[in-house]
């Protein structure tokens, strides 16, 4: 007869071991390429850039709820989990936690990126 623990346990990391596998099912947009430099870009120009930002911005967005609703949950209160299963649980939160942070850097990259070309394009259409 099974005791009830290790079949919580077993439980337990096969949840941990999903949600780790199904982190990577979330699909990361591809950032747009061949942004104009604001210095020497028409406004039309900038225009189409800004509108695929924002796609990119907002495209980010659904991934990293993607990614933070991939995340493992904690074990249940009670739940006596062994040293592997500790294990797989916290390699689990860590490579969840890489994929925020790396989404979140990413956005921030670009935004700055964006930035720079925004104000390069206002300094030139001031003279």
């Amino acid at each position: 007869m099974i005791r009830y623990s290790k079949v919580c346990a077993t439980l337990i990391t096969a949840g941990a071991l999903m949600a780790s596998a199904t982190v990577f099912a979330c699909t990361h947009p591809k950032a747009p390429t061949g942004l104009p430099d604001g210095a020497t870009a028409t406004l039309d120009d900038m225009k189409a850039a800004n509108a695929l930002v924002k796609q990119y911005v907002s495209e980010m967005d659904d991934y990293l709820k993607c990614v933070d609703s991939e995340a493992p949950k904690p074990l249940a209160a009670g739940a006596k989990p062994t040293d592997e299963q500790k294990a797989a649980f916290a390699k689990a939160q860590a490579i969840n936690t890489l994929k925020h942070n790396d989404t979140v850097k990413e956005e921030e990259d670009m935004a700055a990126d964006w930035h720079m070309r925004l104000t390069a394009f206002k300094e030139k259409s001031k003279q």
